[in-house]
């Protein structure tokens, strides 16, 4: 299809607010959150079987000689082997899959245009799940899917947005059920692509994922001519480009504040995203997963914590929405070391269930849905929370940039997570817990700094900031 039929195709988006065909909603917008609903289903449903195929699988009796050019990648880790490797692999994957969004902006933006940027993407991840089913391929495989992501994420999410005219108020509610899809993608995946790989063979699991993303390719090219017409083609091939805005010296205080509180980022989500590393390896050995006598998936996990997320994650926001009725609502930064708190209590309750097991018993679940719940609670008070906060106080002059390097912390902080991970097989399990809890500390000690020092900024009530606009 030529850009100028394609441009006929998409005619009447040109006054998308009189289009409610989906819940109220353009018809573009159901498209969108099906898409990335199973994008999501197949990338974390590969992510949940990934460190378990490694240590249960890939990296015994020898089976990684046949993976091509695993022994000098391999070198690249310093001799490690078993359990840490597998984490240290993970922890370069889940840190590169934030860094190829920037890659995959710029093509869309430059060269290819979302669209064709998007599915380029789509593709370039289903190849990469496919391959996942062979063993000689896996580093291809992990590559083709870091890649594909990159162009992949960011790009599907901004063409929600411009399915809304700028007064438009369904834009919020738009992004409320495209995130549901989300959810839900990561809700089913451990259901089916976890159960296949473990149940009946781990390539089963990670060809249902790449069959999900082919699912997301199909309902994605099937609403194209619902999708708005400036993203078939690149920005830069437009005829008019506004100029972009100058940072004024009275929003450096606000940036150096936020560049400040990315490393700090990274140390508070380790506990969060150690969950699909060396958590669910302790899961798989240590946990009492029996139900009626049959072993349920390790991957199910997930599943649970994906659920209780979700759940916290309105439970919070409603909490917040009864207690401004009542009295005055903490400003982001208290709500985030609120949620720093929590963080340490649910690691503090990993530190018992390792604590109180028994010689030779397995765990029961009681400790570790103490800790999904937990740790549920302070991600709604800081993962979110933080994001509306980079969003909230980054200049106009620099703002995408600015969300793009709050991204930066997922980076750092999922490398620390493969390098930390790896020594779960070498420190005793209650260290390697009370460990987490004390990056969880950290990080809430240096958020109460930020609030104290430099609480006016971060807030965004800087009394000296209208003075300095006005000189």
């Amino acid at each position: 299809m030529s850009v100028s039929e394609a441009n006929e195709a998409v005619a009447a988006m040109e006054e998308p607010v009189g289009d409610r065909s989906f819940l109220g909603h353009p018809k573009g917008l159901g498209y969108l959150a099906f898409t990335e609903a199973w994008e999501r289903f197949s990338f974390y449903g590969m992510q949940a079987l990934l460190v378990l195929y490694m240590v249960n699988y890939l990296l015994l009796d020898g089976r990684e000689e046949g993976v091509l050019l695993f022994e000098p990648f391999s070198r690249l880790y310093g001799g490690i082997e078993g359990q840490a490797l597998a984490s240290a692999v993970f922890g370069t994957y889940a840190a590169s899959v934030y860094l190829t969004p920037i890659l995959g902006g710029w093509l869309a933006d430059r060269i290819l245009g979302k669209r064709r940027t998007v599915l380029l993407g789509a593709i370039t991840m289903a190849f990469g799940h496919f391959l996942m089913a062979f063993e000689a391929s896996f580093l291809f495989a992990l590559l083709c899917l870091v890649l594909g992501s990159g162009m992949f994420k960011g790009n599907i999410a901004s063409q929600v947005g411009s399915l809304y005219k700028p007064d438009d108020l369904r834009r919020a509610d738009a992004f409320q059920i495209f995130y549901l899809g989300i959810n839900a993608g990561v809700i089913a995946s451990p259901f089916i692509v976890g159960t296949l790989g473990e149940k009946i063979g781990w390539h089963w699991g990670f060809g249902a994922a790449g069959i999900g993303m082919l699912i997301g390719l199909a309902i994605y090219i099937a609403g194209q001519k619902y999708l708005p017409d400036e993203h078939f083609e690149p920005q830069g091939a437009r005829d008019t480009i506004e100029k972009a805005p100058k940072l004024r010296r009275d929003e450096w205080p606000a940036v150096i504040a936020l560049l400040l509180l990315i490393p700090v980022m990274a140390i508070a989500i380790v506990p969060n995203n150690q969950i699909f590393n060396a958590y669910l390896v302790w899961g798989d050995q240590q946990f009492d997963l029996n139900l009626f006598g049959s072993r349920l998936p390790t991957t199910w996990l997930i599943t649970l914590d994906a659920i209780v997320s979700v759940s916290f994650l309105v439970l919070v926001a409603l909490f917040y929405r009864w207690y401004a009725r009542h009295w005055r609502e903490p400003d982001e930064i208290t709500k985030i070391i609120i949620g720093s708190a929590f963080s340490i209590g649910g690691m503090l309750c990993l530190f018992m269930a390792a604590s109180t097991q028994g010689e030779g018993e397995k765990i029961g679940m009681f400790w570790p849905v103490a800790f999904h719940v937990l740790n549920s609670i302070g991600f709604a008070h800081m993962l979110p929370i933080s994001l509306a906060l980079f969003a909230k106080l980054a200049p106009k002059a620099i703002n995408a940039t600015v969300i793009g390097l709050y991204y930066m912390a997922f980076f750092f902080g999922n490398s620390l997570v493969g390098w930390v991970g790896g020594w779960y097989e070498t420190m005793p399990t209650t260290s390697f817990w009370l460990m987490h809890a004390g990056f969880a500390l950290t990080a809430g000690c240096c958020f109460v700094l930020f609030k104290l020092s430099a609480g006016r900024i971060l807030t965004g009530n800087d009394p000296d900031k209208p003075a300095q606009a006005s000189a």
